[in-house]
Parts: C-alpha cells; structure tokens; sequence
C-alpha cells in the first residue's frame, strides 16, 4: 500500500529583507546559497521515504526577485503511503494521497495556498503506469488541528483505475477453464473409477494453487476481494463436480447384488406373489429403486424401466408410491451435465454486473 512518485516541487513566498534595487529584476543563485536565507520547512506527512536529486549536481533552483519574491524548487522522489480499499479489487479505483504542510509553524505563521493551474502532469507518452489507468488529480486545502496549533496541510490526489488484463489472465481464464475441465467428468462412464476420481482430484488441487497465486501480491486484507469471491466459487463447483461422483459411486454400489443372487431372486419373483423391486431409504424419506438392480422377471426380459425404478406393474399405482422422494440416480450425471455448467453461467452473469456496472 505505497506508491513512488518523482516529482518537481516549487515553492514561492515574500521576504522583505531580501529586496534589493538592481538594473536586475530577477537574481539567480545556485544550490550554495539555498542554507543561507530562510526557506519553509515543508514536509510530506504520509511520505515513507524521500530522496533529493543531487547528480550531478544538486537539483536545486533558488531565484529572488528585487521585491524579495522567491522561487525555490528541487527534484524529489518520494514513497508515500496510499490507503488501498480492495474490496472490488482487481476491478477497483483507487486515490492516492500526497500530503504536505509545514513542520512547526501553525498557520498564523504560514499559510499554503495553491497557485493557479499549479500541478501539472507530465505528458503521458513519457511515462507509464502498467497496472493502472491514470484518471487524474485534484488539489485540496484543509486545516489539521493539534496540541501544538492549527496547521494548513495540503492535499494532491492522484486517481487511478486498475487495468484487469494481467489478472484475467493469470487467475480468472485458468479458473474458468479449470471449473469446465471438472464437468468431463460427467461424460466419463461412472465404471471408470480411477479416471474420474484423478480428474477431480487434479482439478480440485489445480483451484487451490490458483487461489493461493491469487493471494500472493495482495496486502493480507482480513476482508473478502471479488477476486477471492471469485475463486472461492470456482472451487466450490470443482469441489462439487468431485462430491458428485463420490455420492454416485456410492448409492449405486449401496444395494448391487451379486449376478448369482440376482437370478435367484429374479425366479423367485417369478413364482411368488409379491411385488419384486429395490429400494433405496436415504433419512428414512426417499426409497429408491436401482434400474440396474430390479431383480424381476419383466426387467430381466428387457422392458423399459423408465418410471422411478419401478419394472412391474403393481408398482405404477402401488400406495407406496406416495409421499415418497423419488430420484433417479443413474441419471444423475445427466442432471450434472445441465445443472453444473447452467449455475455457473448465472453466477458469472451475477458476478460481472454487479463488480462492473454496480
């Protein structure tokens, strides 16, 4: 939270003791003579660090007219102190600070005043800045008050906009594509355990990688950034690509039988008089029923079993049927392939009009 500026600072004020009656209006002196009048003892409040020009020699101009105006200017370069509030942060605008008054004189002693047009900004195809879009300046007086009296301080705030091309590239495209690249696994067999799992395992450590590269060059800020909003929810739904597979991997091996077992109980049900299906209770509210694991005749010869898991026909208008949750959990990558890439569209859509029009 600083910034360095290189900077021409002028200062102009009467001396009646220095006038003088010359054919010369304007007497210009060298840097030696700067410690032999008295000159403000300006200093820069929120400045860290600052250094005065001096190669090859002192960058220093001293001018005394014969009414006992003076100009005094010098080259600084200095380190300040800017604030950053990075909440919107890397679509933020921010507004650093220099500020200046005098170190002990209060304001019945000195008073600063801006001259007219007096800050300019050199021209821009000289300089630039790679991170932010310079938008401007503006100038304010204000008055500080303290136990040793009331000081005139002087303001410039240097408004700038960050530019957004080095973090979409380097966190938001990776993520996006990262969050896509979980979703393949929604198009892989659910047989193919080691592949599904790697790719998920691959790509959940791939979203804690980026979110830990994406922290790296922030100030440890205790609040949230929309880049850390962002990259939290990315790794939700990579997280939640992963957790699919383990819940369907799991429910369906929940209840297979054996294929011995399984033909058994199909000639059982042939012969029998009750109702023959698989039901899966999840929380004691939602029997499921398995279509690869229907253990009935009518299934075994190949009809359809479309309808909530159920092969036979007593099942269709069967009281069990009510007040029962009903989920198809072979279909359950299907409902991935839509819900997944659908939820992320709309939080991008969220996401982008509420940090940049909002």
């Amino acid at each position: 939270m600083e910034y360095t500026i290189d900077i021409f600072f002028a200062q102009t004020w009467y001396d009646r003791r220095l006038r003088f009656n010359s054919t010369l209006n304007v007497l210009t002196l060298n840097s030696n003579m700067v410690g032999k009048i008295w000159i403000p003892d300006t200093i820069f409040r929120n400045s860290k660090r600052a250094d005065s020009h001096w190669i090859t020699t002192p960058n220093q101009l001293l001018r005394i007219w014969n009414d006992g105006k003076i100009l005094y200017t010098l080259r600084l370069t200095i380190e300040a102190e800017c604030q950053l509030y990075l909440h919107n942060f890397p679509m933020d605008e921010q507004s650093c600070p220099l500020v200046f008054s005098s170190y002990g004189y209060p304001k019945e002693e000195i008073t600063y005043r801006w001259r007219k047009y007096s800050i300019e900004v050199a021209d821009q195809r000289s300089w630039r800045l790679y991170q932010f879009d310079f938008v401007g300046l503006r100038n304010t007086s204000d008055l500080l008050k303290t136990t040793a009296g009331d000081y005139t301080v002087m303001t410039v705030y240097f408004d700038l906009s960050r530019r957004m091309g080095y973090f979409a590239i380097q966190t938001y495209i990776p993520c996006i594509l990262t969050v896509v690249l979980s979703w393949v696994s929604f198009w892989i067999k659910r047989d193919s355990t080691p592949a599904r799992t790697t790719l998920g395992i691959t790509t959940v450590l791939t979203m804690t990688t980026l979110s830990t590269i994406s922290r790296k060059a922030l100030p440890k800020v205790s609040y949230i950034t929309a880049m850390d909003l962002f990259v939290s929810v990315c790794f939700i739904f990579v997280f939640a690509a992963l957790m699919e597979y383990a819940t369907l991997n799991y429910l369906v091996g929940t209840k297979r039988p054996n294929p011995i077992k399984r033909k058994l109980n199909a000639e059982a049900c042939v012969g029998g008089t009750d109702p023959c299906f698989t039901t899966i209770t999840i929380n004691e509210l939602a029997p499921w029923q398995d279509t690869e694991v229907v253990s009935s005749a009518l299934c075994l010869e190949g009809q359809d079993c479309r309808s909530f898991f159920c092969c036979i026909e007593d099942c269709r208008t069967g009281s069990w049927r009510h007040g029962h949750l009903h989920i198809h959990i072979s279909r359950l990558d299907s409902y991935s392939r839509v819900f997944f890439p659908t939820a992320f569209l709309l939080f991008n859509l969220v996401y982008w009009i509420s940090y940049l029009y909002m």
